[in-house]
């Protein structure tokens, strides 16, 4: 009789340490996703800011300035495009995120045209030029 009871007192205490290593491991799991899901979006918004300082900057100096920059990507990233409404001018990146698509705008002061902008996750070369009426941006060769 007692080794029956030591059993179902050893499946007891086993069952218990279980449930707890994988309640431990789901919120961990569920704050590594939070915090990845940060990161991604401080990443885009380096990209973004650089790249709207640096077309501010060409539009502001004239039509023949260029500029180049580097910027990093992150990965999730499905569209980049450039948005005007009312003389309201931004751009705009579509990216994933463990919660899904987000869509986030950064605004700008000057009209912004985009032309061959990879979505590829790295680090970009990305030119700054200045026409009369916008500031273009695109890949570097």
């Amino acid at each position: 009789m007692k080794r029956g009871q030591i059993s179902v007192e050893y499946l007891i205490v086993v069952g218990f340490v279980i449930f707890l290593v994988l309640s431990v491991l789901g919120v961990a799991f569920y704050y590594s996703s939070a915090l990845r899901d940060s990161i991604k979006f401080y990443q885009l918004k380096g990209y973004a800011n650089k790249a709207i300082s640096s077309a501010e900057s060409v539009f502001f100096a004239g039509e023949p300035s260029k500029s180049t920059f580097t910027a990093y990507l992150p990965d999730g990233v499905s569209q980049v495009y450039a948005y005007e409404e009312n003389d309201d001018y931004s751009l705009v990146f579509v990216i994933s995120s463990s919660g899904g698509d987000n869509v986030i705008s950064y605004p700008s002061d000057v009209r912004l045209m985009t032309e061959g902008l990879t979505i590829t996750q790295g680090v970009k070369r990305i030119e700054a030029i200045a026409y009369p009426d916008y500031a273009l941006l695109r890949e570097a060769n």
